[in-house]
């Protein structure tokens, strides 16, 4: 599993798929990367197609991890 992660948004509904997250609610475990998640997958809040998700770069404020930026309660 690579230490870098990727967010991909829906250009359906907004919604975001987090490979570091994954879905569990939906059988994706966290550290999926998107090429894993098979090709029929839909959005699961509008069921847009997986091929119309675009990749999102948000990078991490200086000086903070990739995972300190999510919050752990």
């Amino acid at each position: 599993m690579s230490n870098q992660y990727h967010r991909y948004l829906c250009l359906g509904c907004g919604f975001l798929y987090d490979e570091l997250m994954g879905l569990p609610e939906h059988g994706i475990a966290p550290g999926t990367p998107w090429e894993q998640i098979p090709e029929g997958w839909a959005c699961p809040d509008c069921v847009t197609p997986r091929a119309c998700f675009e990749t999102l770069s948000i990078p991490c404020p200086p000086g903070e991890s990739e995972l300190s930026s999510y919050n752990t309660l």
